[in-house]
């Protein structure tokens, strides 16, 4: 083939005149280009010209997944808010109380703990045991009976997005849910809370109770 403008005798399939550059019309050979393979499975055709650089193919970086393991502010916020709970229905219950059985034997009682008769002060100790029974009895049963539910935990875990399992990720029974109910008294006979604390730097942010009872707090996922 020969350029239209100055003669120039001219290969098939050129594109443009080597002498005077005028478009030939031509279309040129098709250019194979090298592809680099990446992540994925996909390829990128490589640019090969002037300049060229080879280009980046990304790696598959493994994703950094948070721990599973609930710490020991997560642990205490939900204890917070069990607590607060605990606490409106206790209120609710001892007010109940004092309208059956009335103020004036409450206010006998009170009056009488400077007076000289002997069984008021033993009626005062009576109450206060029995008070103390009845709190234990029910703690015992709404954080026994929460945790081996399929709940796996009490309201306040449960606003938090916690549940409690055994080593293997199970749920509980009612009898490891009441035996790590019944491990915080151990936990709470450490001094300065250590018992508790260690929620926050074991190697399964498992506090003294829960190596007791074999458990541990997760987060949801």
């Amino acid at each position: 083939m020969y350029c239209s403008k100055c003669g120039t005798q001219l290969a098939d399939g050129t594109a443009f005149c080597g002498a005077c550059g005028q478009p030939t019309g031509g279309v040129p050979e098709a250019v194979v280009t090298p592809s680099v393979a990446v992540a994925g499975g996909n390829a990128v055709p490589a640019y090969t010209g002037p300049g060229s650089v080879t280009p980046y193919a990304p790696s598959a970086v493994p994703a950094v997944l948070p721990s599973p393991y609930a710490g020991f502010w997560l642990r205490f916020l939900a204890y917070l808010i069990d607590s607060v709970l605990v606490g409106i229905v206790f209120g609710i219950f001892a007010l109940l109380v004092v309208a059956i059985v009335g103020v004036g034997y409450f206010r006998t009682i009170f009056e009488g703990l400077n007076g000289q008769d002997p069984t008021i002060p033993a009626a005062f100790i009576s109450l206060i045991l029995l008070a103390s029974a009845l709190s234990l009895a029910s703690t015992w049963v709404y954080h026994a009976w929460m945790e081996s539910s399929p709940y796996q935990g009490t309201l306040g875990k449960m606003a938090l997005g916690l549940i409690v399992t055994d080593l293997q990720g199970r749920p509980l029974s009612f009898a490891r849910a009441s035996g790590r109910f019944f491990g915080k008294i151990i936990t709470g006979m450490i001094p300065f809370g250590i018992g508790y604390i260690m929620a926050g730097f074991t190697e399964k942010k498992q506090a003294l109770h829960d190596m007791i009872a074999g458990c541990l707090v997760l987060r949801k996922t």
